[in-house]
């Protein structure tokens, strides 16, 4: 019986394929298209990291606008800020100031009232020796809250910021940044 359970075992066992030039053309494909959909990602990734670089930095100028008009003393003094490319800005703060659009700074204003905007040169490390990263234009609005009619010693304070030379590109580019802020003696 042992010798017989052999030769019928021999009988039904059949000849093993490997792969054939389909499959592995269907394995192929499906390798390809999960590599470029990787791809894609780090690239995309890419992108909104550089995005959220420059919204930061753009954030960060307009809080320090706000930061320099809330500590001088509203309404007719300046105060100062240097950029990384050591260009001194001087900030005034007296009501006037740079163009709005509705509620934000119009960046069509060819010609911003002086000590009211800014090209703010970033660097890395931030000194006059460091890489420009980039050049921001800054500008700011400083209104009484209540005028004509009723003014208050309160200050509607309007700060945009934009990178220079932005692209149209929403991935990479945020739009310009305004910053609105109430403030007063």
């Amino acid at each position: 019986m042992g010798m017989e359970w052999i030769r019928m075992g021999r009988l039904k066992t059949t000849k093993q394929d490997g792969f054939g030039v389909i499959e592995l053309m269907v394995a192929g494909l499906i390798l390809v298209i999960a590599a470029l959909t990787a791809i894609s990602l780090v690239v995309m990734a890419i992108a909104v990291n550089q995005r959220n670089k420059v919204d930061s930095t753009q954030t960060m100028l307009a809080e320090s606008i706000i930061e320099q008009v809330n500590s001088t003393i509203i309404g007719g003094g300046t105060s100062g800020l240097t950029d990384c490319a050591g260009n001194s800005w001087t900030i005034n703060t007296a009501p006037g100031g740079a163009a709005l659009s509705g509620s934000a700074i119009d960046y069509s204003e060819s010609s911003p009232p002086s000590n009211y905007n800014m090209r703010y040169v970033v660097k890395t490390p931030c000194a006059t020796t460091g890489t420009t990263q980039a050049t921001y234009d800054v500008r700011w609005n400083v209104a009484i809250v209540g005028a004509p009619l009723n003014p208050t010693n309160s200050y509607m304070v309007t700060i945009g910021a934009k990178r220079v030379g932005s692209r149209t590109n929403a991935m990479s580019d945020p739009s310009a940044l305004t910053l609105r802020a109430i403030t007063g003696n």
